[in-house]
């Protein structure tokens, strides 16, 4: 069981040639997810980003940017990624950005590792039975269950984080609270590492989190050279 905190970031050992390399040769990520399976594809394992209307936009998209450029330029570490919404159709995110997701709940592929975002959108899948079944039975199936912001009220309602530490953005920490009282409340934690579930604060914090699932199913320097890759180093202005 394992927290993080903002900062220090993962620090890359030289490997720069072969990422800037890597990068100049990247092809469309998005054109290959509708190719027919071929047996190696078939092979590879999956995650999942749930996606719905009123999703926090860079609770999906910041995971997806560390993922997607993860399993698009190591493909041969067996992992890819998809987005997912309840019936397949586009979704229109909390402040407007639209997206097509790759499939719908019902074909998606098993997934090895689902990634559930928050936003508004999370509120009525607190009270939505199927939505929580949903959730249920992929945490049946998968090997990890991880959200980002406010998608851990949703696991919290479905059960999932009886018992466990975990955390949300900061603004709903006490609404996690009551959703479950045996929750150990994690206020200061960018992300929290119990194992199969993993759950991160706020919105940017999701990128931290993706971040240490590439260490977890990849290693440390494979990560080091993602976040090279996607030139991350927060250094806020304010």
């Amino acid at each position: 069981m394992s927290g993080g905190r903002a900062g220090p970031y993962l620090r890359l050992a030289g490997r720069e040639d072969d990422v800037a390399g890597r990068i100049s040769s990247l092809t469309s990520l998005a054109a290959r997810q509708d190719e027919p399976m071929t047996d190696d594809r078939a092979a590879m394992r999956t995650i999942g980003i749930v996606v719905f209307d009123d999703v926090e936009e860079l609770d999906a998209v910041g995971p997806w940017e560390v993922l997607a450029f993860w399993t698009g330029m190591w493909p041969d570490d067996g992992w890819r990624v998809l987005t997912l919404s309840p019936d397949g159709g586009p979704v229109r995110c909390a402040k407007g950005l639209r997206l097509t997701p790759d499939r719908s709940f019902a074909d998606a592929p098993p997934l090895a590792v689902v990634l559930h975002p928050g936003g508004q959108g999370t509120r009525p899948q607190l009270v939505d039975g199927p939505h929580l079944d949903q959730v249920r039975a992929w945490a049946g199936a998968a090997e990890l269950m991880t959200s980002v912001c406010t998608g851990s009220l949703v696991y919290a309602a479905a059960g999932l984080l009886a018992g466990r530490p975990a955390t949300t953005h900061w603004a709903s920490l006490d609404h996690l609270a009551r959703l479950d009282g045996s929750i150990e409340v994690r206020p200061e934690d960018r992300y929290v590492d119990d194992g199969d579930v993993v759950t991160s604060a706020g919105v940017s914090a999701g990128i931290d989190m993706a971040l240490h699932l590439v260490v977890r199913l990849a290693g440390a320097e494979r990560a080091r050279q993602v976040r090279r890759g996607i030139q991350y180093d927060p250094a806020p202005p304010v």
